[in-house]
């Protein structure tokens, strides 16, 4: 009842405004809303990676303002940690409601100009649900599938044709929503040729030879879409399939083209990100993100500073070099052989403890943060499967946010996760974004404290096979 009364009060506000607002200044945007659970005490609204105005939070959590000079087109609605697109028009009055516990899920938007937000963002969650769709049927025949990604298609498609029927959308609105239903299409495509080439070679061989068509017409500058995170997603995997496409091209033995972290791969794909992308975000963005992965899962100092050269050879403009050199200096002291017995941890008592005592068994570390709900809830999941099949082993989870020991310790009881296994850094001297690059890394450690591997993914499909090799050396 209480979020229903805030609604309306906002809801009220809005109209006041707009009725006050000068109409004849059709470039300007009002846009207000309330934040249950805020994580910060702000609100941003971005667009093409430069941030355009910033409206505190008040003691009840609400925000209002204007947006001056507003061109149509997507911007990003940011709460730090967490943001979300959303689309604009000069003359609109749009509302934000969220709720940071289930940020994506809650977010809602309302007023004039509200239809095209929701719509985007609906795309967006059916776009999330892909990830257990192509887990289903990734191990189908290709044609079955190529009749289940156009139904996808067609029925998106539908949708957004009702709802132009309904409303009096912009032309520019409807060519960028068709636009990210291409870009799903694409990318499930793009996914499922990884798995099955990687894991069904049977079926990789009988792939329709226009399968792949949408490629002749790939845009890598989509100026309109560079916001969106469908079309980043898209880009991101189709230039993983090159890249494995190019290794086996060269290679007789294709088996290590698959290995997404390895130097080579990361090369590769910063090289197609060079020569590719034009639009100066995109790009940087991509080439800070693989730089970053590479040297994260980089087993040897050549290869690390390797990748860091191959960075500053490139027409690299953004700003994140230095942070880039400080991660290649992390890495550097996380090579296999390398000890880290004497980290620093705080258990849930708020007592200090080095890594090396916590276990007499070997060592797996995982590593989450509170911002990041989603993300560690999924984390555990799967830990709590392999701590039941690998009882040999200790699965350490490792929470990465300075300070806010309380918050942490509240948490880890609320979601019920074995204290036992539970700890927290105790000295963080580095900057948290960066260690955020560590989320799906996992560190195999001896129970000394001595690094055996750190070049394996949570989510990797070998990570069972890890597990075991990683057993059997003790």
């Amino acid at each position: 009842m209480r979020t229903i009364i805030s609604l309306s009060i906002l809801l009220l506000f809005v109209g006041l405004t707009s009725c006050n607002s000068d109409i004849k200044n059709t470039q300007k945007v009002f846009i207000g809303g309330q934040i249950e659970n805020p994580s910060s005490e702000y609100v941003i609204i971005s667009k093409n990676d430069v941030d355009i105005d910033t409206f505190q939070l008040n003691e009840n959590n609400r925000f209002s303002g204007e947006l001056n000079n507003i061109e149509a087109g997507l911007y990003v609605f940011k709460h730090p940690p967490e943001n979300q697109i959303m689309y604009l028009e000069p003359g609109d009055s749009t509302l934000v409601f969220v709720n940071t516990l289930d940020f994506d899920e809650s977010i809602n938007f309302s007023g004039k100009g509200a239809k095209e937000s929701n719509f985007l963002n609906k795309i967006y969650l059916q776009n999330q649900k892909n990830n257990d769709l192509i887990l289903h049927y990734y191990k189908v025949k290709p044609e079955e599938f190529a009749y289940k990604t156009d139904s996808i298609r067609e029925a998106r498609t539908l949708d957004l044709t009702a709802l132009r029927d309904r409303y009096d959308l912009s032309e520019e609105f409807y060519d960028l929503a068709a636009a990210s239903i291409n870009y799903e299409f694409y990318d499930l495509r793009e996914r499922y040729t990884f798995l099955i080439e990687k894991y069904y070679h049977e079926y990789a061989n009988n792939i329709p030879s226009d399968f792949h068509e949408y490629r002749k017409d790939i845009s890598f500058n989509d100026k309109a879409s560079q916001d969106n995170y469908i079309y980043l997603n898209f880009l991101d995997d189709y230039f993983r399939s090159k890249s494995i496409e190019d290794c086996k091209s060269r290679k007789s033995s294709s088996e290590e083209c698959y290995d997404l972290n390895s130097y080579e791969n990361i090369k590769s794909r910063m090289k197609m990100v060079d020569s590719n992308i034009e639009i100066e975000s995109i790009r940087n963005s991509f080439l800070e993100l693989l730089a970053a992965q590479g040297i994260i899962y980089s087993q040897n100092k050549e290869n690390i500073n390797s990748i860091v050269e191959t960075l500053k050879s490139m027409n690299y403009s953004g700003r994140q070099l230095e942070d880039i050199e400080q991660m290649a200096m992390i890495q550097n002291n996380l090579l296999p052989g390398s000890n880290i017995g004497h980290l620093k941890l705080l258990n849930s008592k708020n007592e200090p403890v080095m890594l090396k005592d916590i276990s007499r068994k070997p060592i797996i570390t995982y590593h989450w943060t509170l911002s990041s709900q989603g993300h560690h809830k999924w984390e555990n999941n799967i830990i709590e499967d392999l701590r039941f099949k690998y009882p040999e082993i200790n699965f350490i989870g490792i929470n990465i946010d300075k300070d806010q020991f309380d918050i942490w310790q509240n948490r880890v009881a609320q979601e019920v996760y074995d204290q036992n296994f539970e700890y927290k850094l105790e000295i963080i001297t580095v900057k948290q974004k960066l260690l955020k690059n560590y989320l799906n890394k996992l560190l195999f450690v001896k129970a000394d404290g001595t690094i055996v591997r750190g070049d394996v993914q949570l989510n990797s499909p070998e990570l069972e096979n890890k597990i075991l090799e990683f057993i059997s050396q003790k």
